[in-house]
C-alpha cells in the first residue's frame, strides 16, 4: 500500500516529512532501544531529591545525572524549550536550554523544528527545582524514539467521542486518564479474586476454549470448524462441565478465570465476549457459597478501592455484612400476586404474566417465561446486595433438587445495584436425574428454545464414576467491574469491546 493509499491530512504528512528531517540528520526515528534510561518517570520523581541539583549552594551543586522516557505534551518554543513528558499516566517537566544540550543550538533547533506532542522521546540530564517549585529534568541529551504520526488527542480535553473511544482505545488511554484507571483496577479485581480463592485453598486450572459440545448455561454457541479433526466445535459458553470432570478425577478445589462466548445479543451489561470467574468446591452446598460470596466481593472491595462502601448507578451501597437472601418464588409473588407454580402449564403462565403487562414472545418456553418474571419485576428492586435463592428446577438443569420440594433446585444468585453478578447451585451429581434434564433440555430445544443445552454423554459418564456433593459459583469479572467501579456499560471496562464494522468510506 502506498502513501496516497493512506488518504494522509495536512498533519500527518508534515509530520511524516519531519520523520525524514530527523533521518537526514542521521537520528533514526525509530530506534531499537533507549539504553541510557536508568528511572521510571515515577521513579525519577521519587528519588528526585538523591539526585537533584541544587543550584542555591554556594558553590553550586551539580546533582546525578539520570534517564527517563515518555511521551511529549504542552511542548512550550521560546529561547528554551519546556515539555511535559509523560509514562504510565505520570508527568515531570523538561527542560532544554542549547548551553546544556550536548549539541548545543543545533541540537535545541533540531528539537523544535521535529518534535511534536504525543512523540517519545528519552532524555538524560539532571533534575532540579524551578523557582516556582516544579520538579523538573535540566535535559544534557535527547533521543528520539518514535516519531508519532497521528495528532495525540487533548490531554485536557480529552477524547469525547463514545464510538471512537471504543474503537480507538489506544487514543481514549492517551487522551483520557480516568479510563486508564479503570484498567489498572480491573487487573486489581481480578489479582484480588486470585488472591482470596488461593487463601482459600482453590487451585487455579485451565479447560478447554474450543469444545466439541458446548454446555454449562443456557446460550446460544459460536461455531468453528476444527479442520485437522475435520468437525465442527464450539467457543466455550461456560466452564463448568470440564472443571466438574475435576472434581470427579479427585479434585476438591478449583476455579477458572477465563474467557466465554456467547452468541447473543450487545447490551449495556451483555457482551458476547465476556470474563468469567468460574469455582467448584466438594463437600459444599449453595449455601456454603453464599458465604463464599459474601466474604469474597467485599475483600476485593477493600483491596482494590480502600473500603466495602461504595456508590453506584447512583446508590450507595455496603458491601460488607451479611446480604439478604430471599426465595425466588416469594419474591416474585410479593412483588406481583403471581404465583408461577400454580401455573405449570407454559400457555397458562404466558397468559398470567401478559396481564402484568410483560411483554414476550407467545411461543416463550415455561422456564424461560419465570426467567423474565424475574427480570421485569423483581431485579431492578434489589438495590442493597441480595441473595435469590430457590429456582424452579426447569431454569436450573444443572443444579440439585431441594430435599421435599421436586420441583426447586438449589440455586442462587446475587445482585447488587439491580444487577445480577453471579450464578451458583448446589451441583447435581446424580448421573440419571443429570440424563433426564438433558433429555428435558433436548424437548425444549425442539420447543423453539436456542440456548437450550446440549445431551452431554461423557459428562454423564464423569458422573457414574462418582462426583462428590459440591457447591459451584460463576461471577461475570466484566460485570463486577462495572459495579465496584461504577461504569454505565461493560463496554467501558472492556479494553477492546467488539464493534460492527464501519462502511468502507468511514474507515478511511
Amino acid at each position: 500500500m502506498s502513501r496516497e493509499d493512506l488518504n494522509l491530512n495536512d498533519y500527518q504528512r508534515l509530520r511524516l516529512e519531519k520523520a525524514a528531517r530527523l533521518r537526514q540528520v542521521g537520528r533514526d526515528p525509530y530506534p531499537p532501544r533507549f539504553t541510557e534510561r536508568t528511572h521510571t518517570i515515577a521513579q525519577a520523581l521519587a528519588d528526585f531529591d538523591e539526585y537533584k541539583k541544587d543550584e542555591h549552594a554556594d558553590p553550586p551543586v551539580a546533582g546525578k545525572t539520570i534517564g527517563v522516557a515518555g511521551r511529549i505534551y504542552n511542548k512550550r518554543d521560546k529561547k528554551v524549550i519546556f515539555a511535559d513528558l509523560y509514562e504510565e499516566g505520570v508527568k515531570i517537566q523538561i527542560y532544554l536550554k542549547d548551553s546544556h544540550l550536548e549539541g548545543g543550538a543545533d541540537d535545541l533547533e533540531l528539537f523544535k523544528e521535529t518534535i511534536d506532542l504525543g512523540d517519545i522521546v528519552g532524555v538524560v540530564g539532571v533534575p532540579f527545582m524551578t523557582r516556582t517549585g516544579e520538579k523538573t529534568l535540566e535535559a544534557h541529551k535527547w533521543v528520539i524514539l518514535t516519531k508519532a504520526i497521528n495528532v495525540p488527542p487533548d490531554k485536557h480535553e480529552g477524547l469525547k467521542d463514545v464510538e471512537t473511544r471504543y474503537r480507538q482505545r489506544y487514543a481514549d488511554l492517551l487522551a483520557n486518564a480516568e479510563v486508564r484507571d479503570v484498567f489498572i483496577k480491573r487487573s486489581g479485581i481480578v489479582r484480588a479474586m486470585r488472591q482470596f480463592l488461593d487463601s482459600k485453598g482453590f487451585i487455579e486450572v485451565e479447560t478447554p476454549v474450543m469444545q466439541p459440545l458446548y454446555g454449562g448455561a443456557s446460550a446460544r454457541p459460536f461455531v468453528t470448524h476444527y479442520n485437522a479433526l475435520e468437525q465442527e466445535f464450539y467457543l466455550r459458553i461456560a466452564d463448568e462441565l470440564y472443571l466438574k470432570r475435576l472434581l470427579v478425577g479427585g479434585f476438591s478445589k478449583v476455579y477458572e478465570i477465563s474467557k466465554d462466548f456467547r452468541n447473543e445479543g450487545i447490551d449495556y451489561r451483555h457482551s458476547p465476549e465476556f470474563t468469567m470467574m468460574e469455582c467448584y468446591q466438594a463437600f459444599a452446598d449453595y449455601n456454603d457459597i453464599m458465604n463464599l460470596v459474601e466474604e469474597m466481593v467485599p475483600f476485593i472491595a477493600q483491596q482494590v478501592l480502600g473500603a466495602t462502601k461504595i456508590t453506584t448507578r447512583g446508590y450507595e451501597i455496603e458491601l460488607g455484612g451479611k446480604w439478604p437472601r430471599l426465595k425466588l418464588r416469594d419474591a416474585i409473588l410479593e412483588r406481583t400476586g403471581l404465583d408461577y407454580e400454580a401455573y405449570p402449564e407454559q400457555a397458562d403462565l404466558y397468559r398470567e404474566i401478559t396481564k402484568l403487562g410483560i411483554k414476550v414472545d407467545p411461543d416463550t418456553v415455561w422456564p424461560k417465561l419465570v426467567d423474565e418474571l424475574l427480570k421485569a419485576t423483581v431485579i431492578p428492586t434489589l438495590i442493597q446486595p441480595t441473595f435469590l435463592y430457590d429456582y424452579p428446577q426447569k431454569l436450573s438443569p444443572l443444579a440439585k433438587r431441594k430435599p421435599g420440594q421436586p420441583n426447586t433446585v438449589e440455586r442462587f444468585q446475587p445482585f447488587i445495584a439491580g444487577i445480577e453478578t453471579g450464578n451458583a447451585f448446589s451441583e447435581l451429581n446424580d448421573p440419571m436425574d443429570q440424563r433426564d434434564r438433558f433429555l428435558e433440555q433436548g424437548r425444549d430445544k425442539a420447543a423453539g428454545d436456542d440456548e437450550a443445552m446440549q445431551f452431554d454423554e461423557d459428562f454423564i459418564n464423569a458422573l457414574m464414576y462418582g462426583m462428590p456433593p459440591t457447591g459451584g459459583l460463576g461471577i461475570g469479572i466484566d460485570r463486577l467491574t462495572m459495579l465496584l467501579l461504577d461504569q454505565p456499560t461493560i463496554r467501558d471496562v472492556i479494553l477492546f469491546p467488539a464493534m460492527r464494522n464501519l462502511p468502507p468510506q468511514s474507515q478511511a
